[in-house]
């Protein structure tokens, strides 16, 4: 039904596999992790030196396109204060060790460090479609998805001389899944992700789906600069990613989950995620096989929904696999530029969070701990955000 161009390593010639490298280009958010499931902390806080790396899409994802003063805690005084922040939770301000706490911990994790955080508000869920319209209708604003590649801005993202791609790839779109009719090798993304024509907010699954009759769902499709524009908007901005962390914890320090540690698929349904085994066969044990409305599972100590799984969530902080090294204590806001092994002409901005794609056996973004990034003109159906204010 949703037909698109669907990135095949086989049967491809070298051209358009730059092509497609180029025009598929984000981080798709999704890494596969080693067998072992514990979820016993590790006894250091360093990454252990002879820790083999993790099979990860990290290594290989291509671009979109192929310290401040820590203020004091501010007291919720006022009938007021719920009024002018309806939706929103208030998150006391405080101090916690930020990074790994299990041995799925990848090495931009590491190492665990002090944090303190100060006082803000956050949005209890992720900004939904009803939402996001309302800013649309009121602006005019047009999503990256919506607009086409402009091809001297996208080259800027890619080693020199890379070919430019073909201009039937030059076209608005962005990224869908489709899951695969069996099993696969976990380190070839573009066996379930589309590039598709037509994908935007309104259609996250291309042409022929709708954001009808799900105005309570998380908006997707969007990109960094789209998730900027909306809080500009709304007089609110995107958390730093040691906000995210501190807010999504619960008041649980020291844990995997926003529930804790019970394992995500023990008991009852605790988040979105993908269960069975990634990316052909969903058992559905939450009831959801793509995106999942707001509210739907239980909140976690803060009063904050889908803090693990359903959509991925912005952060405004550049991306670094170094940077809890030299991360200032309190209230970090992030390097100063973005770096990317991998990638290192993109500019990567970083997501939390996890997505109704994750799995224990490809991908554990549900955990608390677990850092992703993705360019900041990246759109999927499986990413959004919600927002942050400090007044």
């Amino acid at each position: 039904m949703f037909e698109g161009i669907v990135c095949k390593q086989k049967g491809l010639n070298s051209l358009l596999k730059v092509a497609l490298s180029v025009l598929m280009g984000c981080s798709i958010a999704a890494c596969r992790q080693p067998e072992n499931k514990s979820t016993s902390q590790p006894k250091q806080q360093e990454e252990p030196k002879n820790k083999k790396k993790a099979l990860c899409c990290e290594s290989n994802i291509p671009l979109r396109f192929a310290g401040a003063r820590l203020e004091q805690p501010r007291p919720l005084t006022s009938v007021a204060d719920l009024k002018a922040h309806t939706g929103m939770v208030w998150i006391a301000g405080g101090t916690y060790q930020m990074g790994g706490d299990n041995n799925e911990a990848s090495a931009d994790e590491y190492p665990k460090h002090r944090v303190a955080v100060g006082g803000f508000w956050m949005d209890a869920t992720e900004v939904t479609n009803a939402e996001f319209e309302a800013f649309v209708k009121a602006t005019g604003y047009i999503t990256t998805a919506e607009k086409k590649p402009d091809w001297n801005e996208l080259k800027k993202q890619m080693p020199p001389d890379t070919p430019k791609p073909p201009d039937s790839l030059m076209v608005a779109a962005s990224l869908v899944f489709h899951p695969t009719k069996n099993e696969v090798n976990l380190n070839d993304y573009s066996q379930w992700w589309t590039w598709q024509k037509g994908a935007d907010w309104r259609h996250p699954h291309g042409p022929g789906s709708s954001i009808e009759g799900r105005s309570n769902y998380p908006v997707t499709q969007v990109s960094w600069f789209d998730a900027q524009a909306y809080c500009r908007w709304a007089g609110k901005r995107l958390p730093t990613e040691a906000e995210w962390e501190w807010a999504a914890r619960g008041g649980l320090p020291g844990k995997v989950y926003p529930w804790g540690n019970e394992p995500v698929t023990a008991g009852i349904a605790k988040a979105n995620i993908w269960e069975g085994n990634f990316p052909y066969k969903n058992t559905l044990k939450d009831k959801y096989y793509l995106a999942s409305p707001s509210k739907t599972f239980k909140a976690n100590g803060y009063g904050l929904y889908d803090m693990a799984g359903n959509v991925w969530e912005w952060c405004n902080d550049f991306y670094h696999p170094d940077y809890y090294r030299t991360s200032p204590t309190k209230n970090p806001q992030g390097p100063q530029n973005s770096f990317d092994p991998q990638e290192p002409y993109a500019v990567k901005r970083v997501i939390r969070g996890g997505s109704f794609l994750c799995n224990n056996s490809y991908c554990s973004g549900f955990r608390v701990a677990r850092r992703m990034k993705s360019t900041e003109d990246s759109g999927m159906e499986h990413l959004g955000f919600r927002c942050v204010t400090d007044k």
